[in-house]
C-alpha cells in the first residue's frame, strides 16, 4: 500500500514550514498513524547524523523524532552544505557527492531526482503518512525549471498542499495571494488549505482576514497559529543568528558566553542546553567591537575551517581570542574549532583550500591533518582525565555525535570515544590545558550532559543560586509535544483530515 502523503510549502524562506512538519508528525504519531517526515533538499550546516553514519538536516532529525522514527537518509536525501568560495558539498544519501558551485548543481538536477523520487518511494511503501516539506518558496520562477523540492514533488506524489504564510513580518495577504496567483494552474489546484503562522495577539482581530483570504484565494483557511517562544528546538540554519537578541547578553545574566559567529558556522544547536542553567547568557559575536569581557569564549563547528581561520584574523577577532587565552580567560573549541586550536592545519589533498599548510591559533599542542575520507558517526564517550575542573566527572559518559574531515594528532587527550555507530571502539579524542581553561574535541553534544555543563560552568564562576534553582530540563521530545499541542488547537482538524484521507 502506497502511503497518503500531505505538503507543507512556504511563502518564503523561515515561513515556520519546518516546526508545522514537526507538528503535524506528532499530531498523527500520536493519533497511531505511522508518519515520516521528507525534504528532498536542504541547504544548511546544522546537520545530524543517522544510525548509519550518512548525515541529514537538522531539521528532519527533529521531525523524525516527533514523529518516533528511526533517522535514516531516506528522510532527506540531499543535503547542501556550504562551504567558502561559492562552493558547497553535496550530501547525497548516505555519503559526500561532489563539492559544486550553484550553477554546476543544476547541471546535476536530473541525477538528484532520480534519487528524491525513489526515497520518497520507499518511505511511501514504509508508512501510512509522508508528510512533505518544501523549500523556499514555489513561485521562485527563475528556478522553476530546475525544481526538485516544491511543486515537482508535490506533482510526482500527487499530495494535497498547505500554503504557509509569516503573519509576524507582515504582508500576509501578498505572502499568500501572491503565491497562488503566481502558480500555474495544474499547481495551483493542489493547494487545499491556507495557513496563517506565527500571529501575535487574539487571532479573533483577524477574522475578517480569513473570509478575505478565502474569498481572493478560494482556498479555506485551515488556521491561524500562534507565536510560539521559547521553544527548545534546535533551529534549521544560521539565519536565527542574525536577529539583534542572538547577539545581546540576556538581561540579568551572571555569566557571559561569546560564541564566535563564524560565516560557516555548523551544529550551533550543541549551545542551546545553557538556556536551562540560570544565569547564563549565550550571545553570537562577529566582530571585536562586540566582543566585550565574556567569562569564556567558544569556538563552535564549521564547516570550513582553515577559510573561517582567515576570517578571524582578518577581523582581529584572533587576536581578541589569543589575548583573552593569555590573560587566563576560558576557550573551547568544537570540531573545526578545536581544530583551530592547534599548531597547524595541513591539508596535503587539497580537501578544503589550496593551502597545504595554515597556522592555528596555537593555543593547544595539537595538529590536524585533512583527509578525503569524511568521519560521520552517532558516538558515546568517557570522561579520561581528572585534570582541574573535569577532576569530578571522571570516568562519566557522554553520547554526542561526530561530522568531521581529518584527524588531529596530539598527546594529551581527555576524552575516550567508545562507541561509534552501535560498534565497540577505543579512539582517544580533545585536548586540555594544564589548567582545564582551554580545551576542546570532535564530539558534538557534550553539553547536553546536565554533569558535564555545569562542571565547566563552575569552573568559570556559574554559582546556582539557592532562590533560581531550575526545574526539570525540557527536552527536545517535550517541547515538541507542547509544539504539537498548539499546532493541534490551531487548525481545523476535520478539514485538515478531509483533505488528507478523502482525497
Amino acid at each position: 500500500m502506497t502511503a497518503r502523503a500531505l505538503m507543507v510549502q512556504g511563502t518564503s524562506s523561515s515561513a515556520g514550514k519546518s516546526l508545522l512538519v514537526a507538528a503535524l508528525c506528532g499530531i498523527y504519531a500520536r493519533r497511531g498513524v505511522r508518519v515520516a517526515p521528507f525534504k528532498s533538499q536542504n541547504m544548511s550546516n546544522n546537520a545530524a547524523v543517522c544510525p548509519d553514519g550518512s548525515e541529514i538536516g537538522r531539521a528532519q532529525a527533529v521531525q523524525a523524532l516527533a514523529a518516533g522514527i528511526e533517522l535514516s537518509p531516506d528522510i532527506n536525501p540531499i543535503l547542501i552544505k556550504p562551504e567558502a568560495d561559492a562552493f558547497s558539498q553535496v550530501i547525497l544519501m548516505d555519503k559526500p557527492y561532489n563539492r559544486l558551485t550553484a550553477s554546476a548543481y543544476y547541471d546535476h538536477k536530473q541525477v538528484f531526482w532520480g534519487y528524491v523520487t525513489s526515497a520518497l518511494d520507499r518511505l511511501r511503501a514504509k508508512f501510512d503518512l509522508v508528510i512533505i516539506e518544501g523549500a523556499g518558496s514555489p513561485v521562485e520562477i527563475n528556478l522553476k525549471a530546475g525544481d526538485i523540492v516544491n511543486m515537482a514533488v508535490a506533482r510526482y506524489a500527487e499530495a494535497p498542499v498547505l500554503l504557509v504564510g509569516d503573519i509576524d513580518r507582515g504582508g500576509i495577504f501578498a505572502q499568500l495571494l501572491g503565491t497562488l496567483w503566481l502558480l500555474e494552474p495544474d499547481e495551483r489546484r493542489l493547494v487545499r488549505g491556507l495557513i496563517a503562522n506565527k500571529f501575535l495577539g487574539d487571532p479573533n482581530l483577524f477574522t475578517d482576514g480569513i473570509r478575505i483570504l478565502e474569498e481572493r484565494g478560494r482556498v479555506p483557511v485551515l488556521g491561524v497559529i500562534p507565536y510560539l517562544k521559547d521553544l527548545h528546538i534546535p533551529e534549521e540554519d544560521a539565519v536565527a543568528l542574525d536577529s539583534q537578541l542572538a547577539r545581546q547578553k540576556t538581561p540579568g545574566a551572571t555569566i557571559d558566553l561569546a560564541v564566535i559567529h563564524l560565516p560557516h558556522i555548523s551544529n550551533f544547536d550543541d549551545f542551546d542546553p545553557f538556556h536551562a542553567d540560570p544565569g547564563v547568557s549565550v550571545r553570537y559575536v562577529a566582530e571585536p567591537s562586540a566582543f566585550g569581557q565574556p567569562d569564556a569564549i567558544i569556538l563552535p563547528g564549521t564547516k570550513s575551517t582553515v577559510a573561517d581561520l582567515n576570517w578571524l584574523h582578518a577581523t582581529g577577532l584572533a587576536g581578541t581570542i589569543l589575548e583573552s587565552a593569555s590573560e587566563g580567560g576560558a576557550v573551547v573549541g568544537v570540531c573545526g574549532g578545536y581544530q583551530m586550536f592547534g599548531q597547524s592545519i595541513c591539508d596535503p589533498d587539497g580537501v578544503e583550500s589550496t593551502m597545504e599548510n595554515v597556522a592555528g591559533l596555537g593555543l593547544l599542542p595539537t595538529r590536524t591533518i585533512f583527509e578525503q575520507q569524511k568521519a560521520t558517526y552517532q558516538a558515546c564517550a568517557r570522561v579520561l582525565r581528572p585534570t582541574a575542573w573535569m577532576t569530578g566527572i571522571t570516568g562519566q559518559a557522554i553520547e554526542g555525535y561526530e561530522i568531521h574531515m581529518g584527524r588531529t594528532e596530539g598527546n594529551n587527550p581527555w576524552l575516550e570515544i567508545t562507541l561509534r555507530n552501535g560498534s565497540p571502539a577505543s579512539v582517544m579524542d580533545g585536548a586540555i590545558s594544564p589548567d582545564g581553561r582551554i580545551w576542546g574535541s570532535y564530539l558534538h553534544g557534550y553539553f547536553s550532559n546536565t554533569d558535564f555543563r555545569r562542571a565547566w560552568l563552575r569552573s568559570i564562576g556559574w554559582q546556582l543560586h539557592p532562590m533560581r534553582v531550575p526545574g526539570p530540563v525540557e527536552d527536545s521530545y517535550q517541547a515538541l509535544v507542547k509544539l504539537a499541542d498548539a499546532v493541534e488547537a490551531a487548525l481545523d482538524m476535520q478539514k485538515l483530515e478531509k483533505i488528507l484521507w478523502d482525497g
